[in-house]
């Protein structure tokens, strides 16, 4: 069957294949499909980046002939329309009419709070991508994890890199209005600071700014600017800012220069820095396949970032999952504590796990944006492996702290 990415679902194949002979399932585990619902983002500024979530997953599933541990999966597929009330709505479309048996997403941050607590109370095993910190943390559940990262996980790489190996000081940091801005922020202000650096002053823009020009005027009084913005806005930023004369270095998180959107940045963007839990140069054999399933799906021209790749990881969860429980899925405790014990070595992203709170640990990768062969690409520089949302901070002493927001830390006066 043909797939086709405005079709609602997605289901493939119609034997378990390969699968079920190294892991022969009951019956009644194969008698009818696994429903999945994967919750994407299709319009507004983070659509791009929630299309490349939904096709992820396809290629996996593809080349398991949609049969996981023996299980047949129908994938479902759900349009948050990227705004909390759209994901409520679709959370509960997908749990009260679709019966899915496990949820992957939503995208978004502000998305994630809207429906972390209907999930909950309707125990629904969810694989959480949005970043939102303290549904890992202070408000963590026994039916979620989250095989992403929190918002600030990869900053905290990035403020110890930005201290130890370019010898940086005093930032300027900028941020889209919203949950995911103030913790990305929050975490690199943390590490930043407690490494002897200074943050000067936090700029907020909301997530539609269309000229970030009264923005860079404000940026002065620093050697770094360090910007948190996400889908197409951080190739609006870097071009208007160069465009106005600003000449300082430029450091961001995950969503800044993705490799699925890097290409799109000009000469301006040469020489930034980011942090992200998956690179598209890894020179890995789990990462080759990755790419190539990729290609083979979606054409050789097809744009790969971490959005794609944790989705295709994801795969890898839900499956190793399942090889534990029998291909079982009707009992969202059994499930659910089956996915909080996988430990993967070989993915796209390189080794992923879960701490005691449901929340991936995984490499962050260090990437220099440059020009090579024409193209605007990104080059790995460092790794800081098995990152922690906590970093190597305690944990209890950490969540005694409040939730990073667009006050805390506070700005030292």
């Amino acid at each position: 069957m043909a797939f086709r990415l405005n079709r609602r679902k997605f289901l493939a194949g119609t034997a378990a294949a390969a699968g079920a002979a190294a892991f022969p399932m009951p019956a009644v585990a194969q008698a009818a499909p696994m429903k999945i619902g994967l919750m994407t983002v299709k319009t507004g500024p983070l659509a791009a980046g929630g299309l490349h979530f939904e096709r992820g997953i396809i290629p996996y599933l593809k080349e398991k002939n949609s049969t996981l541990a023996g299980r047949k999966i129908e994938l479902i597929i759900a349009d948050t329309g990227g705004n909390p009330a759209g994901a409520k709505n679709k959370a509960v479309e997908l749990v009260e009419r679709d019966k899915v048996d496990l949820v992957l997403g939503p995208f978004a941050a502000f998305e994630l709070l809207a429906t972390v607590d209907y999930f909950a109370q309707n125990k629904k095993p969810t694989i959480a991508f949005a970043g939102a910190e303290d549904v890992t943390q202070r408000k963590t559940n026994p039916y979620l994890v989250r095989s992403s990262y929190t918002s600030a996980q990869t900053l905290y790489p990035l403020a110890d890199y930005a201290l130890k190996e370019m010898k940086l000081k005093r930032a300027v940091t900028l941020a889209d209005d919203f949950a995911f801005g103030y913790e990305q922020i929050g975490g690199f202000q943390r590490v930043f600071e407690d490494g002897g650096g200074r943050v000067v002053n936090k700029l907020w823009s909301p997530l539609s700014t269309p000229d970030y020009t009264p923005y860079v005027a404000q940026i002065k009084d620093c050697d770094v600017v360090c910007f948190g913005l996400a889908g197409s806005n951080p190739l609006k930023f870097v071009k208007q800012a160069r465009e106005l004369g600003m000449k300082l270095p430029l450091i961001g998180g995950s969503t800044v220069a993705d490799d699925a959107i890097v290409g799109q940045f000009g000469e301006e963007a040469v020489g930034l820095i980011n942090a992200i839990p998956y690179s598209l140069d890894l020179d890995t054999p789990a990462n080759k396949r990755f790419i190539a399933a990729m290609k083979k799906e979606f054409g050789a021209e097809i744009p790969i970032g971490f959005y794609a790749a944790a989705s295709y990881v994801n795969g890898q969860i839900v499956e190793a999952a399942l090889q534990k429980t029998g291909g079982k899925s009707d009992n969202p405790d059994a499930l659910m504590k089956a996915v909080r014990s996988v430990a993967l070595t070989e993915t796209p992203r390189g080794p992923i796990s879960f701490d005691e709170h449901g929340n991936a640990v995984f490499n962050t990768y260090i990437r220099r944006v440059e020009r090579a062969g024409g193209k605007t690409v990104n080059k790995l520089i460092k790794t800081y492996p098995k990152v922690t949302q906590f970093w190597n901070m305690d944990p209890k002493k950490f969540l005694e702290q409040p939730v990073y927001s667009r006050d805390y830390p506070p700005l030292k006066t």
